[in-house]
Formats: C-alpha cells, structure tokens, sequence
C-alpha cells in the first residue's frame, strides 16, 4: 500500500516538473513507459494536471483528407503507399479544387476546426502545389477553417507559396527515433524531416511533427522521440499507433496495447506540456475501449478516415467527448 502511494506521488511530481518548465530525466522518462499497469489510473490524472493547466478541457478536432493516394517513390515500411507496398489500395493524382474544397465542407460538418490535406509521395510537383494553393485560398475565403498541408519535404518557395496562400500549419513527421530511423526508411533522411518542418516554421506556418509508436523501437527511444519534438519546438505532436497493414514491410509488427499506449501519451504531455498532443492513426486499433483515458493526457483527434484506413464513425467520437465531459474546440489550430 505504502509502496503504491509513493509511486503515486512520484507522478505528481513530474507534473510539476512538466508545468514548471522543468525537463524529464531519460530515467523518470522510462519510469513512465515502464509503469506497472495498476499506476495507469495515478499516472494518467497527473498527466491530466498538466494537460488541463493548459488546455481545460477542450478537444481540437482536425480531419484528413487523402488528396493524393499511392504513386509514392518513398520506401517507408510502415505505409500502404509506398514503393515496396502490395497492399491492395486506391490509386489516383491528387485531386482537383472542387473536391478539395468539398472536403473541407465535410470537415465543419464533423465539428473538425481544422482540415488536413495530405498527399504521398516524396514532395509536391509545382503544378501540385498550385493545386493545393488554389484550393486553399477559396477555402480560406469561404469557410471558418484552420488549414494544414501535409505534401513531403519542401523546398524554401513552395514553403513560401503554401503560406502566401493562407495555410496554418504544416505537418511533417519525424515519424521514429534517429536511431531507427534507416531500418524504417531509406530512401530519405531523418535530417531532411527535421529540415521540413524547420522550413515550414521559417516561412511562418506552424510546425506539425509526431512520431508512429510500434515500428520496433525501443522504450529509451521513445523517450528520444518525445525529446527530440520538444527540441523541435514543434506546435503539434500527433502520436499515432501502428496499424500493420498487410502488404507492407510492418505487416507482422505487433499492436501497440491499450495501456501501452496510454503511457507513451502520458510521457509526450510531460515532455511537451504545452504543446497540442493528438491521438493519431491507430487509435481504434490499439486503444480500443480505452479511447476514452487518452483524452486525459491528449487534447486533440483526428475525425473520420486517415490515409487508407477507416476511422471510427464521428458520432462515436463526439459522444466520447460528451461523456467525459468536455467540449469541443472549433476552429482550432
């Protein structure tokens, strides 16, 4: 009994760590990863501390669009669109204004306050990226959204243009650790993705960079990831499960277990405590029933469908947020 209310406490007290600027340890940062399962609830309300000192309790809504579907050149073994992909998916270019902009539509419907448009490959094409900004600017001048493009590495004009046209946010994920980074991709580097998103702040759009949990990393790892966005200073962190497609290099990868997961979403609010922590792709999948305890660390979701994998019905997701007794944010970046 002693020993469990001292654990308890020790939580508490990397939640003041967290709201005094104060950074963890690599220790207390696995103490955190490697919990024993019944200091889930303790660790769960010190994260919550934190995330409520800063954001109450509101939920940012964002939804996905898949603008531009396979045709990658990229080798990335945890994606379905990849080079060295056979899974069976969509392929197509990326989408015209219209569709984009009635996608941006769908999004207001879903309460989301900001729409992602995402495309594969390894970086836009100018005549993509006029696409992008041409939808974006009637969007802009249309609907009370947020927008964040998620195109691949940017070179410093197209990062120009992107903002020119009205985009907030620019999403690029270091998606691992350094370490792991080259059993997970090779046809770029972790260094270019650091340089992406350090481009799209340079030009004024907010950084949007997270990391997929389950692609063999290690816990010290994790800890590494989680330090590495708080060096970053990105403005949002998704964290996203694995969900091993079949067909793809990681299709025998594991799921990453409920409690698991609600450990790793605990460690990147202490470490990043102000930023926006957003439960990601694989959410259903890992956390399942325990979607609800996520919202305590995480402040933000993806509505609907990602790139080539369903989400959960909406409704679902608003009734979650209603029974916890929080609020949705709209128009939220």
């Amino acid at each position: 009994m002693n020993q469990r209310k001292t654990e308890g406490q020790s939580w508490d007290s990397l939640a003041d760590k967290a709201l005094n600027g104060v950074v963890l340890t690599w220790e207390e940062g696995l103490s955190v990863l490697q919990a024993e399962n019944d200091q889930l609830l303790p660790l769960m309300e010190a994260a919550y501390r934190v995330r409520r000192y800063y954001y109450g309790n509101k939920v940012k809504l964002n939804m996905i669009i898949n603008a531009k579907s396979g045709l990658c050149s990229e080798d990335c073994g945890y994606c379905s669109q990849s080079l060295v992909s056979t899974a069976p998916i969509s392929k197509y270019p990326l989408l015209d204004k219209d569709t984009l902009v009635a996608g941006a539509r769908e999004a207001l419907q879903r309460k989301a306050g900001t729409y992602c448009i995402v495309a594969s490959g390894k970086g836009p094409t100018d005549k993509e990226l006029e696409q992008v900004v041409e939808a974006v600017a009637e969007i802009r001048a249309t609907l009370p959204l947020k927008i964040c493009a998620c195109l691949g590495i940017l070179r410093e004009e197209q990062a120009q243009k992107l903002s020119e046209a009205g985009v907030h946010r620019y999403n690029h994920n270091l998606n691992t650790s350094r370490t792991n980074y080259p059993s997970i991709t090779t046809t770029h580097t972790y260094d270019q993705r650091v340089a992406t998103v350090e481009t799209a702040r340079a030009h004024g759009m907010s950084p949007c960079s997270g990391v997929i949990i389950g692609m063999g990393e290690s816990d010290e790892e994790i800890v590494e990831m989680a330090l590495a966005l708080r060096d970053l200073d990105a403005d949002s962190v998704p964290i996203n499960f694995l969900n091993a497609i079949p067909g793809t290099p990681l299709e025998r990868a594991g799921r990453v277990p409920a409690q698991k997961a609600l450990k790793v979403l605990a460690l990147f609010r202490f470490i990043c405590p102000s930023k926006e922590i957003r439960v990601a792709g694989g959410r259903e999948v890992s956390l399942r029933t325990l979607q609800p305890l996520s919202l305590y660390a995480a402040n933000s979701i993806f509505v609907g469908d990602y790139m080539t994998t369903e989400g959960q019905d909406v409704s679902l997701d608003h009734r979650m947020i209603e029974d916890l007794g929080f609020e949705i944010e709209l128009t939220a970046i």
